[in-house]
């Protein structure tokens, strides 16, 4: 009598789910921490494996973001992955994206907004410029109280203890300062057509806080300029419309009023608003214009 055949289980193993991202950060800093625990020579032989790891590990990914960013099919999915918050931080630790100061000291400060506005004060974010955060206190904060040293104090160490890159905090006045005109822009402005100025219409056609996009022509030539045209806080100032990143127009760029940066709508390019400074890669920059302001009417210099 043969024996009976074996039964053979068709069901399928359950899929390994992979682990979260909170489970893994747990592994990098118990690892951190075991790694210190190390005699110094076996210490340093695992530090240099894991440089040497780094190493390759960024080289392979820096292949793949440029070859990405080169195939216009690619360039989406690209820049879907560095929203995700695990790709966001792998990018970040190998130094391909670099985390926009702006945004990161908004978010500190809203962490810190409650206390400031349960003394009746505020405080808004202007700029951030050679490691220096600028802001304006409002209400109570903007006095000169034992209470208002205590607040700009807690202002202070929100930004300077979590946003990287800032190193102290300047408070600036209550009202900004009006802008100072050169005296070689009031001498070209006698002659704005000889001396390569267009006219770009009213000042009052873009209101506080809004932008407008505009072809110029240069003066004694057909050459159009397209021009972008931004007023933030009363202070309009002038770029050739074109995105550092790809050199795509800016026309429906977001204008953040609260922080005064200027984001691309493309790819996310974040810029600050008043000096064209890309927030996103420092090295890049807007091409900002002279612009100024003659009996109500805009204009930029476009021409030589």
């Amino acid at each position: 009598m043969s024996a009976p055949a074996t039964e053979v289980s068709q069901e399928k193993p359950a899929a390994t789910q992979p682990p979260s991202f909170e489970e893994l950060a747990k592994r990098v800093d118990e690892a951190t921490a075991a790694l210190q625990k190390l005699e110094p020579s076996a210490r340093s032989v695992a530090e240099e494996l894991k440089a040497a790891v780094e190493a390759i590990h960024r080289a392979g990914l820096v292949t793949i973001v440029q070859r990405m960013r080169a195939d216009a099919a690619a360039r989406p999915v690209l820049f879907d992955l560095v929203d995700d918050p695990v790709v966001h931080l792998l990018f970040s630790l190998h130094e391909i994206v670099r985390p926009d100061p702006m945004t990161q000291a908004a978010k500190a400060l809203q962490e810190v907004r409650p206390q400031l506005q349960g003394h009746g004060g505020d405080v808004a974010l202007v700029r951030i410029e050679d490691g220096t955060a600028f802001v304006r206190l409002q209400g109570a904060c903007n006095g000169c109280s034992m209470s208002s040293v205590t607040l700009r104090n807690l202002v202070e160490k929100a930004l300077v203890g979590d946003v990287s890159g800032v190193t102290a905090v300047e408070v600036l006045p209550n009202e900004p300062e009006p802008t100072l005109i050169s005296a070689d822009s009031l001498l070209a402005a006698r002659h704005p057509v000889e001396e390569g100025w267009a006219q770009a219409g009213p000042a009052a056609s873009v209101p506080d806080g809004d932008l407008i996009a505009m072809e110029l022509t240069a003066p004694n030539s057909d050459q159009q300029v397209p021009v972008l045209v931004i007023n933030l806080d009363h202070q309009l100032s002038a770029y050739v419309n074109e995105c550092a990143h790809e050199a795509l127009p800016l026309d429906n760029a977001v204008l953040d009023t609260a922080n005064g940066t200027l984001t691309c709508p493309w790819h996310g390019f974040c810029y600050d608003a008043t000096s064209g400074e890309c927030l996103t890669a420092p090295a890049a920059q807007l091409e900002q214009l002279p612009l100024r302001v003659d009996d109500g009417q805009i204009w930029v210099r476009v021409g030589t």
